[in-house]
């Protein structure tokens, strides 16, 4: 089955296809990761998309997940990383420095051939991300960690912290989880 990489930008994962907007030479379609016409139903066994998704509101998102859902065999697991925002209301809680979480909530990205970056369109805490995925028909939605999955290894905004990265005792900031697609 394959894996597919999400909006992996400059990240490139062994054994994954990759699919991004950008351009970067490791990527096997540049094109967006709302619709993959490229890939038949079905056909994946894994989609990990990280600190993307955030970038579609909630409308999109339905739309999304509908065609994610299409290209997921059945068992197969969708793993999204989308910025915290019960963390970042914490590490706002700690510091009272509304700078530390302007990046990680807001988001801004350049894309290659826009005139206009793009911002994120909405934020997740766990209860939200978890009811939407269970309402467009996924299942054993749960957390995942960073240091369990097989491209653990590769550094990602699903690594996040504040501090900057202080994985021992800061707070992660990205939240991981992820979710089934049952027949």
């Amino acid at each position: 089955m394959l894996k597919l990489h999400l909006g992996c930008g400059k990240r490139q994962i062994p054994g994954f296809i990759h699919i991004d907007e950008g351009d970067f030479p490791h990527l096997d379609h540049r094109h967006s990761i709302a619709h993959l016409p490229m890939f038949g139903d079905a056909t994946a066994g894994l989609i990990y998309c990280c600190h993307a998704f955030e970038y579609f509101d909630r409308g999109e998102a339905s739309d999304v997940l509908a065609e994610w859902w299409r290209v997921l065999a059945t068992g197969g697991i969708l793993r999204l990383a989308v910025p915290d925002l019960q963390a970042l209301i914490r590490v706002y809680g700690d510091t009272g420095d509304i700078d530390r979480i302007l990046g990680p909530l807001f988001g801004r990205l350049e894309v290659a051939g826009e005139t206009v970056p793009i911002f994120h369109k909405t934020v997740y805490d766990r209860a939200s991300l978890g009811a939407l995925l269970e309402a467009h028909g996924f299942t054993d939605v749960q957390p995942w960690d960073w240091r369990g999955v097989e491209h653990g290894q590769f550094d990602d905004f699903s690594q996040a912290y504040h501090p900057h990265m202080d994985k021992e005792n800061g707070i992660h900031i990205s939240l991981n989880l992820e979710a089934v697609k049952k027949g």
